[in-house]
């Protein structure tokens, strides 16, 4: 493969690399996964001249193969207390990296532990004894000529997962490795050679590897929800369990052959996906995958836009990236997870079987729940940037984008269900009132947090103690955004299949208005009236969304190479391959296992007592 590659794709093109990875390894990743994902992108973004030109060329052209090496074993999301040091020594203008305590050794990190011999690594930047913070150095782990480990370097994998098995996620040791002084990241920030540091104009910018994964997320997991919800979505359309309602009719074969009779007998069972019960557990998630896709445009543009502003001196849309991709991150891996779970339930007995191809993307997807930021802290740092926002709102201050609603006034009443037959107007009338519950979450989330410190507790402390709330807040900031980016895309979307997206977002919004109802009852916005009206046409868009819900999931586009699942094969033929898949077992070779003569040593015994 690694010979092939070049011939197949373009290597420095990440989507014919990401068409490579899932057509050839799925869902599980490849050897050089990092390389692209991370290695690559961080030293495109952060490296200075000097080393982009020495190290890019290579690295794009796999002559090096690197990974990104931050998180610790004993510290992940809080990069401020990361124990790697990197240390200046002024005399040989070079770095001296090394891991002080056993917690200090990077864990986790994908394609460490046995294919990378090149390392992005954060580490604490020691200047004359004093700290400047985490921030990133290249450093050469093994050999290019016949890949053993380098002198000071401890590299290794940590062994089996919950799934990911085609990452060899690593360990990496440093014991006092030097390193020039031009191989730290010096994009952003600087270390002269006589030891002046020079910090970055934004301090966001030295975290731009983590802000670009998080930017990706959103794509990465409603891959994940596609997948599931595909698999879920043929096979319930293929599964026939029960009736829906009993018909008088006359059939021969309700007669076991004998002839016509006539009398009670049942029209074939139904498909399970004409229950409403299983409509309104997958199509939600169909909506999700969408949508989730769709905002995963929306970050990746504004991404783009970001770093151009970067390259020339504008800032502004930093904080608004950083606040976005820190709670997507966050939303996005939770309810895809969910939504898989969702999807495995609906498949009933058969959704456990590994032949169901659903353990594989709900392992994958549940990491993301964890990795570039603990969910909950990922909140909190939306969170923040929320609080500072309900105070500039409150000062009359210019608002970013994503939280102009923060400067709004609002109506106090919701008006939905008071535009029947407008259907823009009933949509803009749920994103509104989807506004009115974030807006109050953020400021009551900032009342609370005031009254604390006016008591007398520190910010820190006062913080920690209505976190839940802040987090609370964040979350709906985040689905706010969410389905301001499904709008957006589909009311903008080409005409030919702008009316059945149109059905998957108005699904969207019920769908989000009933989760949050008691938000939307809490202060009377909404009246027990109007939630019952959101949910019935909820019901009436599961109804609308049955006849199109095969052709929506086939629109993913997931070959069944890719689905790896017996359930969602797109020709239909379940069963016969779920029989077939079954009998490959290596339990089925011999129809007697070898070990069967102790067991059968046992009962002869046993029915000799008798």
């Amino acid at each position: 493969m690694v010979k092939k590659v070049h011939e197949l794709v373009d290597v420095s093109n990440q989507a014919e690399m990401k068409q490579l990875n899932e057509e050839v390894f799925c869902i599980e990743g490849f050897p050089f996964f990092l390389h692209f994902g991370m290695f690559l992108p961080v030293l495109q973004g952060q490296a200075h001249e000097e080393l982009a030109a020495e190290f890019l060329p290579r690295a794009m052209t796999l002559g090096i193969i690197g990974t990104y090496a931050q998180t610790e074993m004993g510290h992940g999301t809080n990069l401020r207390e990361l124990e790697t040091t990197a240390t200046y020594d002024k005399r040989a203008e070079e770095f001296v990296l090394h891991s002080p305590t056993r917690s200090a050794m990077k864990w986790w990190p994908g394609n460490l532990g046995k294919m990378s011999n090149y390392a992005i690594v954060t580490a604490q930047l020691i200047i004359d004894g004093k700290r400047y913070g985490p921030h990133n150095f290249l450093v050469q782990l093994r050999s290019e000529k016949d890949h053993r480990p380098l002198p000071g370097i401890t590299v290794g994998d940590i062994g089996p997962k919950f799934g990911a098995g085609g990452l060899d996620n690593g360990f990496l040791g440093l014991d006092r490795v030097r390193i020039p002084r031009t191989r730290m990241l010096m994009k952003h920030a600087k270390v002269a050679r006589d030891g002046t540091y020079t910090p970055p104009i934004h301090s966001k910018l030295n975290y731009g590897g983590m802000v670009y994964v998080r930017a990706h997320m959103s794509h990465t997991q409603a891959n994940g929800l596609a997948l599931a919800v595909t698999v879920a979505t043929r096979y319930s359309a293929i599964r026939r369990q029960g009736r829906i309602a009993a018909e008088q009719v006359s059939y021969p074969e309700c007669a076991g052959g004998r002839g016509p009779w006539t009398g009670q007998c049942s029209q074939p069972e139904v498909q399970v996906l004409d229950y409403q019960t299983q409509q309104y557990r997958l199509f939600p998630q169909i909506a999700r995958a969408y949508a989730y896709r769709f905002v995963g445009d929306e970050v990746l543009e504004l991404y783009q836009q970001t770093m151009k502003g970067i390259d020339n001196g504008e800032m502004d849309l930093l904080p608004d990236l950083h606040a976005l991709t820190s709670g997507l991150k966050s939303e996005v891996s939770y309810h895809a997870a969910l939504g898989i779970e969702q999807c495995r339930m609906a498949c009933g007995g058969h959704g456990y079987s590994l032949a169901s191809g659903l353990p594989k993307p709900y392992a994958i997807v549940i990491a993301g729940c964890t990795y570039e930021g603990e969910n909950m802290v990922m909140l909190q740092q939306a969170a923040r940037y929320l609080m500072k926002s309900v105070k500039r709102a409150a000062r009359g201050e210019k608002l970013s984008y994503s939280v102009q609603y923060l400067g709004k006034t609002g109506a106090a009443r919701s008006s939905i269900g008071r535009c029947e037959g407008q259907r823009e107007k009933e949509y803009e009338a749920m994103l509104s009132s989807l506004e009115h519950v974030a807006r109050r979450l953020a400021q009551e989330a900032c009342v609370l947090w005031n009254k604390r410190i006016e008591a007398g507790e520190t910010k820190e402390r006062a913080w920690n103690g209505v976190t839940v709330e802040m987090n609370r807040a964040a979350r709906i900031y985040t689905r706010l955004f969410i389905a301001r980016a499904f709008h957006r895309r589909v009311t903008s979307a080409p005409a030919s299949v702008r009316p059945v997206l149109i059905d998957l977002l108005s699904l969207y919004l019920h769908y989000e208005c009933v989760d949050m109802a008691s938000h939307l009852l809490h202060d009377g916005h909404c009246t027990g009236e109007q939630i019952k009206h959101i949910k019935q046409k909820l019901y009436e868009d599961l109804a609308k969304i049955r006849p199109n819900a095969v052709s929506l999931v086939d629109a993913f586009d997931i070959s069944d190479r890719q689905l790896n699942s017996v359930l969602g094969k797109r020709d239909g033929n379940v069963y016969e391959a779920l029989y077939q898949w079954a009998k490959a077992s290596e339990l089925n070779y011999t129809d007697v296992l070898p070990a069967f003569g102790h067991l059968q040593q046992m009962m002869e015994e046993n029915r000799a007592k008798i």
